[in-house]
């Protein structure tokens, strides 16, 4: 990304609704398997929201984080803390040993990489036997905008792909599932018929009247995804599976 994007995400990932709803999934499908000390990497952390609010859920947890710019991590590391190692680092080239987590998660950065089998590797390589993967990104190639130019996204995904991605990475037990999907018609709608030459990405402050309907959306989302319920479509991809 842009370092004035990283700029924004540091400003407004604690508040703004989509952050909010991502890192609920991802606690979702980590905290009913992991141990009390487990170790937990987020592969692409910006600038350490999803850290901070995994952290404030499970105090017990361990936390390491990489990020290919180093404004991010400079911003990861005053935002962490001295507890939480961030390093400077590709996703397609993680600098730890094999076996070293109980998890790994990548939330909207395999889209970013030229070659997302690479990473799909790493992450495999980097984690224990019996560990959880955990990756979103965006969907649709039809959906490209502004906010992917600006976020410099290489591949917009469908669940085939990702399952596909993952699959061959060795990664086994694999499910996907669409999220965001109630505001899709409102997200398609400012991309591509109320788009200006102004526009960057969608991260950005938000008012009050705009975050609490988005926020009420996300709620049902929620609730039907606790009920075992997928989504069929939406503006994001999301995928979790198991090392054998």
């Amino acid at each position: 990304m842009n370092s004035d994007e990283y700029l924004k995400l540091a400003e407004v990932e604690d508040r703004m609704w989509y952050f909010r709803s991502l890192h609920a999934h991802v606690r979702r499908e980590l905290a009913p398997v992991m141990k009390p000390g487990a170790a937990v990497l987020d592969a692409g952390c910006g600038t350490g929201g999803l850290i901070l609010r995994l952290r404030d859920w499970h105090r017990d947890w361990r936390f390491s984080g990489i990020d290919f710019m180093p404004l991010a991590c400079e911003l990861a590391r005053k935002r962490c803390g001295p507890d939480v190692d961030v390093r400077v680092a590709s996703i397609t080239e993680l600098p730890f040993a094999d076996a070293s987590f109980d998890a790994v998660v990548s939330a909207d950065v395999v889209c970013q990489v030229e070659n997302p089998a690479v990473a799909a590797r790493e992450f495999f390589r980097v984690l224990k036997p019996g560990g959880v993967v955990v990756v979103n990104c965006p969907a649709y190639m039809w959906m490209w905008s502004y906010h992917d130019d600006s976020c410099h996204t290489k591949h917009r995904y469908t669940r085939p792909e990702m399952a596909a991605l993952l699959d061959g990475a060795g990664f086994r037990g694999t499910r996907t599932t669409h999220w965001n999907a109630l505001p899709f018609p409102v997200v398609w709608a400012k991309r591509k018929l109320f788009r200006t030459a102004r526009d960057t990405s969608d991260v950005k402050e938000y008012s009050a009247l705009v975050q609490a309907p988005f926020r009420g959306l996300m709620a049902i989302e929620h609730a039907w995804r606790r009920l075992g319920g997928n989504w069929a479509w939406g503006t994001s991809v999301f995928a979790a599976a198991r090392k054998p």
